[in-house]
């Protein structure tokens, strides 16, 4: 059905309206907006830092892939098509389009060093040497994932811990400086000593409120004075700076944390800082267990795929971000390049247990030294999932009795004074 015009030609026919036209200005707009964050996007994905997950997952496709029989440049395009992060994607459209132009999938990631580690630029180069790239891509693709489980295990077990602390630290705080203050104010009408825990309580509350609040006690005199007069009577400034309170403890604590920052990115500083994480009461044995499953795993993963010993000792003292195990990897490389065995310099270095040497040991005997590292590194990250659960169930007992006894504690620091009400009462009579 349909309905026909009388209206002349040049006419408008009444009720209806002429379609708009399309405006070129807005149209302009909003190209030059599109252009303008393409261009953002690209500068930024030079130097995109890609996530261990998302590039588990990027090889574990592009090996699945290339078993299927796919061409390196196909698998590339077909990642690009699929890939929702928009940095990454640009990194893989350059990846693609340098191979397209004659070059090696190794030397067209390393322009990517921070998308692409030096492990996986190492075990490409060692895949396209020996013309396995797609089973070397895949022992990687292992290797990123068994690094994310673990990594995901120590986060969720440490997740619940750490939001309870904070969530106890933001509820202590409410009451020091809203609550306690209301019944400060009711205590005083008592003309009575308080009890030592509640007046303690009463002075941490005094001490948490910011110094501004003295602005707040003298408004009323500030509209009367002009502000030269009444800094030069009062001395406001003075004793803002002057009077203590929880924001001078936060500008200290930010320049030690400063301080600790440049401090520890020295070589003196990091040796310093590892060695004290690994001394550490509770966390210390999981987080030297932790790098003992790295080190472990990335040199069988390296070794199997082919790689030198020399730049696979190289590769792990890289990713291990352990002065440790920086130190020992290179006193194994030149151990090594002089005739020794690898077993022969951790027998004699304290930071690797003795069952990690006698296992080494026992790899290099029978020509299968990958085999027992892999072994070494399973071992310890039984371990870990054992230490991270026993923290869990140790942790959340303590973190119950701990917030029972601080809130229990503050409820009744602050009663005390009104089950004594009859001693208060008397002593203003």
């Amino acid at each position: 059905m349909g309905f026909i015009s009388n209206a002349s030609p040049g006419q408008t026919q009444p009720g209806l309206r002429p379609a708009a036209a399309p405006n070129p200005k807005r149209s302009g707009l909003k190209a030059a907006q599109e252009l303008a964050k393409q261009k953002s996007v690209e500068k930024r994905a030079k130097n995109y830092k890609l996530g261990l997950g998302e590039l588990a997952i990027f090889t574990q496709q592009i090996s699945s892939l290339l078993n299927a029989g796919l061409p390196l440049v196909q698998c590339l395009e077909a990642l690009q098509d699929q890939t929702e992060n928009p940095y990454f994607r640009v990194v893989i459209r350059e990846v693609r389009a340098d191979i397209s132009s004659g070059n090696s999938f190794s030397a067209s990631v390393k322009k990517f060093p921070r998308s692409f580690p030096t492990l996986f630029i190492s075990m490409v180069e060692a895949g396209e040497a020996s013309g396995a790239l797609a089973e070397i891509l895949s022992k990687v693709a292992g290797y990123f994932e068994a690094s994310v489980k673990l990594s995901k295990k120590v986060k969720s077990a440490m997740t619940y811990p750490v939001a309870v602390i904070l969530l106890a630290c933001a509820l202590v705080n409410v009451l020091l400086i809203f609550v306690i203050p209301v019944f400060a104010d009711m205590f005083k009408d008592f003309g009575a000593k308080l009890p030592a825990p509640t007046q303690f309580l009463i002075n941490v509350s005094d001490f948490l409120k910011p110094s501004l609040n003295y602005f707040e006690a003298h408004k009323a005199e500030l509209k009367q004075y002009p502000w030269a007069a009444f800094y030069k009577d009062h001395g406001v400034l003075f004793n803002l700076l002057l009077k203590p309170s929880i924001l001078h403890i936060g500008v200290v604590l930010y320049f030690v944390a400063q301080a600790w920052l440049k401090f520890t990115a020295t070589p003196k500083g990091r040796a310093f800082k590892d060695r004290l994480l690994v001394r550490a009461p509770i966390f210390g044995s999981l987080i030297h267990k932790i790098s003992l499953s790295r080190f472990c795993r990335t040199y069988a993963t390296l070794i199997r795929s082919g790689v030198p010993i020399l730049r696979t000792l190289e590769i792990v003292a890289a990713a291990s971000n352990k002065v440790q195990i920086e130190e020992a990897c290179g006193e194994i490389a030149r151990h090594v390049s002089q005739g020794g065995q690898v077993s022969e310099v951790l027998a004699a270095n304290p930071y690797f247990p003795p069952m990690m040497k006698h296992m080494v040991k026992a790899g290099e005997s029978t020509g299968n030294v990958d085999g027992m590292m892999n072994k070494v590194a399973d071992f310890y990250d039984t371990e870990c999932d054992a230490t991270v659960g026993a923290l869990t169930s140790l942790i959340e007992p303590m973190l119950i009795v701990f917030l029972g006894v601080v809130v229990g504690g503050i409820v009744m620091a602050m009663f005390l004074p009104i089950f004594q009400m009859g001693a208060v009462a008397g002593g203003v009579q």
